[in-house]
């Protein structure tokens, strides 16, 4: 028997999806912020248990261990990234303070702009200029680019970023810039512009390098650690590493450009979620994750959870790469609830894992989601928590929300259902926003809900924003984890090119693309997997003139392979304007039928099919009505009543649960609100439905 294990950490928990023939075994560890691969590998230990191995037998017979993780999210949150220098173009040194005007709140007057990754004193330029067309019309200053060196070896800089104007039509300079400053600061990281994000806009561009430096050594440096202990643990396989495309690639890949790393974490439950809905023919969802420090909510729609590289803000940064569009709000179980200016409030502050909620018995003061839960009766105390990994506890819960009532003129047991309703409110407003956005009604889609604390709300959400069905999945509490599992080893980039698309260079676009596909070639090939098994998804960026960002399609078929240029003959350009119309009428519901788009830049998504958990594996159906294993005062939203309460392991295929109601998981809660049924489809998932 072989096995494949799905990894993501979050704030609180560290998930596992260990995929065994058919079966899938969830497991849940508590993160380990001060290393977090102690509670990778402390994890992998607890699986190897449960299969009776030891660690080494259990590594052995891992064909892949596949790891979305957070660190990249982390170091930019807690703001302890390498001290990091930018180098650029003599004049442009203070364009990133300028962030394009751009300001996240426009009426908060208050608003203090994001704490600088690189302070001015560490921003350096040098005399060179590379026109728009690739023409030099200054060289670089190698002289002047080693003073600047000197002066940054002097500030203690850890890592470098090199973004010079016009650098991804020719980076002849930053390429001669990288050999220099490899030569001067010997142990720092190096980011360069046309290596990271090689496109216009230039805001973008450096402002993505950026961040890839100031985050560049943690990732590394992690991943470095994780893999020692792997194959020391018994490992002999590459460790696969989630990126934000929604893809999986090598940690030699990722070690290039490690902020393709960044929130792919929430990429692995969206990818999952695209997986599960269309296997249950629902191709268009809501996916909510919940889990103990954060909400995240994502859309898929056609079975499809597209990564977008563009205006990508994240932690107020501008990421460019391509990511799957998730949305998160400081909501989960780990949120602490208290009063400010008068006001009850929930997050976005989160008690994490340690000391994390009251209830976990571990240090924990200030009351959270987590805790509001065990005081209204959602959550138990008399059985495990996660699995049996520790017991929940009400000693010190009712105190602190007795306090927050003494603050709010009521008791103990009010304040910790209007906690409850303050975070449902926040969360559904927050997808109120996210669909808007976009020109949806979320009473269109169907939501799915995962994350150890999202079926808990699930269904109370729904109801606020008209939608009357709700997926949970078994395998919700760590849906993120096996999310991993169903990606796709994936290589997502692009080069840039500019012409009307009635001019197009046709021998220059081949060019592009075959440099792309001879650079996705080494690396699937390194890591094992036959090129000629690769599919290819040529592609385009194109907008109208004038407009600031393009818009991507695919020009070659579906089953395109690398380097099978045959589409792009002389009637590419026709195609295209085609193609792009349809593309700007679907996202922007119109189209300037006088204007000639252009093309920005070609792309290249090339991807490798792995066997992945099936989403419909059939179970024995229910012969029976399902009987509640027992009763517990819980308040689901209508007052305080005893509530029945089921265990997910005794509900067979075509059982049904009619709420008020309480189910029992092993790693989650799934509840049943008043005027809602859940039904157990074949698979053992749930699907609630509004009555």
């Amino acid at each position: 028997m072989t096995y494949r294990v799905g990894i993501d950490i979050g704030g609180t928990f560290t998930d596992f999806a260990l995929l065994k023939g058919e079966e899938v075994i969830l497991h849940k560890n508590l993160s380990t912020p001060e290393d977090r691969s102690l509670g990778v590998m402390e994890g992998l230990g607890k699986l190897a248990e449960k299969e009776g191995l030891s660690l080494a037998e259990f590594l052995g017979r891992c064909d892949a261990i596949v790891h979305g993780t957070t660190v990249a999210d982390n170091t930019l949150i807690e703001m302890n990234g390498a001290v990091t220098g930018l180098i650029t173009t003599e004049g442009f040194r203070d364009e990133i303070e300028y962030r394009r005007g751009f300001k996240e709140d426009i009426w908060d007057v208050r608003l203090a702009p994001p704490k600088q990754i690189t302070p001015r004193r560490r921003r350096l330029t040098v005399p060179e200029r590379v026109l728009h067309d690739g023409q030099v019309h200054k060289p670089l200053d190698e002289e002047a680019l080693r003073e600047a060196c000197r002066k940054l070896r002097k500030q203690g800089v850890e890592a470098v970023a090199i973004s010079f104007l016009f650098s991804f039509v020719n980076p002849a300079h930053e390429k001669r810039a990288k050999e220099i400053v490899a030569q001067e600061l010997q142990n720092a990281h190096i980011s360069v512009s046309h290596e990271v994000l090689p496109r216009a806009p230039e805001y973008d561009r450096t402002s993505t390098t950026i961040v890839d430096a100031y985050v560049g050594p943690r990732v590394t440096e992690y991943l470095e650690k994780l893999v020692r202990r792997l194959h020391d643990g018994g490992y002999r396989n590459q460790l696969m590493v989630m990126q934000a495309s929604g893809g999986v690639m090598t940690r030699d890949y990722i070690a290039g450009t490690p902020i393709r790393v960044l929130a792919s974490g929430p990429a692995g439950g969206v990818v999952g979620s695209a997986h599960a809905g269309s296997a249950k023919g629902h191709p268009d969802l809501l996916c909510v994750d919940m889990g103990g420090t954060s909400y995240d909510m994502s859309l898929v729609l056609n079975g499809q959870a597209p990564a977008e590289a563009g205006w990508n803000m994240h932690h107020r940064y501008l990421i460019g790469v391509p990511m799957v569009k998730v949305e998160t709000l400081g909501a989960g179980g780990g949120s602490i609830c208290h009063v400010s200016g008068g006001q009850l409030q929930v997050g976005p502050k989160s008690a994490g894992s340690e000391p994390g909620p009251i209830c976990y018995g571990r240090g924990g003061t200030e009351p959270t989601v987590t805790d509001a839960l065990v005081m209204l009766g959602i959550l138990s105390t008399d059985e495990g928590f996660a699995g049996g990994s520790f017991r929940l506890s009400r000693a010190g819960v009712e105190e602190a929300f007795a306090a927050i009532g003494r603050e709010m003129d009521t008791d103990a047991e009010t304040a910790a259902f209007d906690s409850w309703r303050v975070v449902n409110a926040n969360m559904s407003q927050g997808v109120r926003r996210t669909t808007a956005g976009k020109g949806i009604d979320p009473k269109e889609l169907v939501m799915l809900a995962y994350g150890g604390n999202g079926p808990a709300f699930a269904a109370i959400q729904a109801e606020d924003l008209g939608i009357v069905k709700v997926l949970v999945p078994k395998a919700s509490p760590t849906f993120s984890a096996l999310g991993t599992l169903v990606a796709d080893p994936t290589i997502d980039e692009e080069r840039s090119y500019f012409a009307p698309a009635t001019a197009l260079d046709l021998p220059r676009m081949k060019r592009l693309w075959t440099e792309l596909a001879e650079r996705a070639e080494r690396y699937f090939t390194a890591a094992g997997f036959p090129a000629d098994k690769v599919n290819a998804s040529y592609q385009l960026n194109m907008r109208y003139p004038g407009q600031t960002f393009a818009l991507t399609f695919e020009v070659s078929g579906a089953d395109g392979r690398l380097h099978d240029l045959a589409f792009a003959d002389e009637g590419l350009g026709e195609r295209a304007i085609a193609l792009f119309n349809e593309r700007h009428m679907a996202e922007y519901n119109h189209i300037r039928e006088h204007e000639l788009p252009e093309v920005t830049g070609v792309r290249l998504v090339s991807r490798f099919a792995t066997p992945s958990p099936s989403a419909a594996t059939s179970r024995a159906a229910a012969t029976a009505a399902p009987r509640a294993a027992k009763y517990r005062r819980a308040n689901l939203g209508r007052g305080f009543a005893e509530t029945p309460v089921f265990l997910g392991a005794d509900l067979a295929p075509g059982s049904t649960v009619p709420g008020p109601a309480i189910v029992e998981e092993t790693f989650t809660t799934i509840v049943v609100y008043p005027g809602w049924t859940a039904r157990v489809d074949a698979a053992g998932d749930y699907e609630l439905v509004k009555d």
